[in-house]
């Protein structure tokens, strides 16, 4: 008996020190009083951007097929395996704009995220490359039936697919040719704004009837040869296939952007504020999907409240690095993971706002998945400076979701354990996203 209680003893006391060496308590001080948010802010006030001006615009973009030739690890919802067909192939999409003396491009993908590691291997491909880029924004569609192996480390092994170093080569050798040509094909644009409410296509998925961000937003470019291109953002989150489906594909944005090029010779998809927002789909086949696709983009086609750019090509653009402190993955209301064992499974994940200004529409691009229970305050204020606002995420990092604060110990998994860096992350980038728009210039 006494052998007994002394493995017991044991037994418990190395638990004890493996609890103690893995957990700690979740910090809840007020955010405003920690120095990384203080020296976050200073930076934002004292940040200058870069800034162009000349008389006209050019644009360019280009679509590359990047679908795997054997099938790869499906990623979004838990683990399924490889997907066992190809319901719609996968993109990367360029879009090059310019006033003939910077340059920006955004890359977007049909991915659930775009990874640090997959992000620096492009930026590496890029400079090697020679490509004459003043700002790279990256974007995803946030397609929950993507395709994985792009996240190295123990948790993109275990649930993201894992990594393989031919597939994120591939995607790297994708991103350059579709900037090249988007940079090869540029003409002559003029470029246009227009924003389209879809009140009934889009819920609070946190909030019975709680507020929402119902709006597609889009710039619309058009070239002297006729030719034209939309991108557009969206709230809702592509999650209409079921977590069963094992097909590839990029959920209802691949299919509206495929009814939108019967119009458009190219459009591009980027996830907005997808953090508390999912689509109100009749179901959750590829039939609904379309169907789905389709009511956005009639509701689309019946909006002709498109705005023509004002005043001259003004080009500006900054990075703004974000300092969150201690990440605090929780396994429970007050506990989390320590930050080794955090930078363990996960990595570095570093957060940072894009920030570009194309004339009078301004773009603001998130690391973390933000809400669109903020917009309508953003927009507010963007508008009263004579801006259009538009908000993306997936910006090549990612640091978990950005929601309301008073949703912090509510029981949902996407505030609980993909809440990473909180409490009081609600109201840090609220208040760095309305400090961005009260620097930019009307």
């Amino acid at each position: 008996m006494l052998r007994t209680l002394r493995v017991f003893a044991w037994v418990l006391g190395i638990l004890l020190l493996l609890g103690i060496s893995m957990l700690t308590t979740v910090d809840r001080s007020p955010v405003q009083d920690r120095s990384t948010y203080q020296s976050t802010l200073t930076r934002l006030d004292s940040s200058t951007w870069s800034r162009s001006n000349s008389t006209y615009w050019l644009g360019g973009w280009a679509s590359v097929n990047v679908t795997p030739a054997q099938p790869a690890e499906l990623v979004g919802y838990s683990p399924r395996g490889p997907y066992t067909f190809v319901q719609d192939s996968s993109h990367i999409k360029a879009l090059s704009l310019s006033n003939g003396k910077s340059s920006i491009a955004w890359l977007n993908y049909e991915l659930l995220i775009v990874h640090p590691y997959l992000a620096e291997q492009v930026r590496t491909g890029i400079k090697k490359a020679g490509i004459p880029l003043d700002q790279l924004i990256f974007t995803a569609t946030h397609t929950h039936s993507g395709m994985g192996g792009y996240m190295p480390g123990p948790l993109g092994a275990l649930a993201f697919g894992g990594y393989d170093e031919n597939l994120v080569e591939y995607l790297v050798k994708g991103s350059l040719q579709a900037l090249q040509t988007a940079l090869a094909t540029q003409d002559t644009v003029t470029i246009a704004y227009k924003k389209t409410n879809t009140t009934d296509l889009v819920s609070n998925r946190f909030t019975k009837g709680g507020p929402i961000d119902p709006f597609v937003r889009q710039m619309l470019l058009k070239r002297k040869d006729g030719k034209n291109a939309t991108f557009l953002t969206y709230s809702a989150h592509a999650t209409i296939l079921s977590s069963k489906f094992m097909g590839l594909s990029g959920d209802y944005p691949a299919f509206l952007t495929q009814q939108l090029e019967q119009e458009f010779d190219f459009a591009l998809f980027a996830a907005g504020t997808v953090g508390s927002h999912r689509p109100m789909a009749q179901g959750n086949r590829p039939e609904e999907v379309n169907a789905y696709a389709k009511a956005i983009n009639a509701t689309l086609s019946a909006d002709t409240s498109e705005v023509a750019l004002k005043g001259d090509a003004l080009l500006r653009s900054s990075q703004l690095q974000i300092n969150l402190g201690e990440p605090q993955l929780r396994i429970s209301t007050g506990l989390r993971l320590r930050p080794w064992l955090f930078r363990y499974l996960l990595g570095e994940v570093p957060a940072y706002l894009d920030i570009t200004q194309v004339g009078d529409i301004l773009f603001i691009s998130s690391s973390g998945e933000l809400s669109g229970v903020f917009y309508e305050a953003w927009d507010k204020l963007a508008q009263e400076k004579g801006l259009q606002l538009v908000v993306t995420v997936f910006n090549g990092s990612y640091v978990g979701y950005i929601t309301p604060d008073e949703l912090y110990d509510a029981q949902f998994h996407e505030v609980r354990e993909m809440n990473w860096f909180g409490p009081g992350n609600g109201y840090y980038f609220d208040q760095l996203v309305q400090g961005i728009i009260h620097k930019a210039e009307n």
